[in-house]
């Protein structure tokens, strides 16, 4: 369910849970294209400072994008931008943590600013800011 802007206020948050599988890589890998050995190879990846294969930092950005789509502000609104900083590799079996919350409104361009966290184990992994427009409530009845 959508939440319009109008009925955004900041400190609004929104959170979901998601366990990383050698699938989610996998499938990852063969819709982007990104091959890169850290991710498939568990012998190259066990010649690397993280010993094991990691996920992809950008499959675990995408958790911030589903968590947007579908409850916060929800189905409608669109990405206008994205910062994002990697913290820590991801594994295979981790639990993510993924919470976005609003931090500032703009009512000129019906824009919502939202702080975004990726963590495992209470550790932030990834840490950004988004910010995103906002169907408004008159616009989606006439």
């Amino acid at each position: 369910m959508t939440i319009y802007f109008e009925n955004l206020q900041t400190g609004m948050t929104a959170q979901s849970v998601r366990t990383v599988t050698e699938r989610d890589i996998i499938d990852f890998a063969r819709v982007s294209g990104d091959h890169n050995p850290i991710h498939l190879n568990e012998a190259y990846a066990a010649t690397t400072p993280f010993k094991e294969r990691i996920a992809h930092g950008i499959l675990i950005a995408s958790y911030i994008s589903a968590l947007v789509a579908s409850e916060l502000p929800g189905p409608g609104a669109i990405y206008v931008g994205q910062t994002l900083s990697f913290r820590r590799p991801v594994k295979i079996g981790d639990e993510v943590t993924t919470k976005v919350e609003i931090t500032s409104l703009d009512a000129s361009k019906a824009r919502a600013v939202l702080n975004c966290t990726c963590s495992v184990r209470g550790k932030a992994v990834l840490t950004g800011e988004a910010t995103i427009m906002v169907p408004r409530r008159f616009d989606a009845q006439g």
